[in-house]
């Protein structure tokens, strides 16, 4: 399991970006446990996102965004919002 990150975590950019991953996953009416599955990450992995617990790669990011099925950079741009 990954740990927080140490110097990132809380940081309000992941935060507000975690946010809007859980909107976009609640919209769909999935579980977290499924957009991990569908995302090939781990379900805890997922919570610490959704938390702003991790900094994410941009990798993990798009692979977030095609289980969602939208873009990462809508991701990025609604939790600038």
């Amino acid at each position: 399991m990954a740990k927080p990150s140490p110097q990132f975590a809380g940081d309000p950019t992941l935060v507000a970006l975690g946010s809007a991953i859980r909107r976009e996953r609640l919209g769909l009416g999935i579980s977290q446990e499924a957009l991990a599955v569908d995302a090939n990450l781990d379900r805890s992995y997922m919570g610490g996102i959704e938390r702003g617990e991790h900094n994410l790669t941009i990798m993990n990011l798009v692979k977030i965004s095609q289980a969602l099925k939208v873009k990462a950079s809508y991701l990025l741009q609604e939790s600038s919002n």
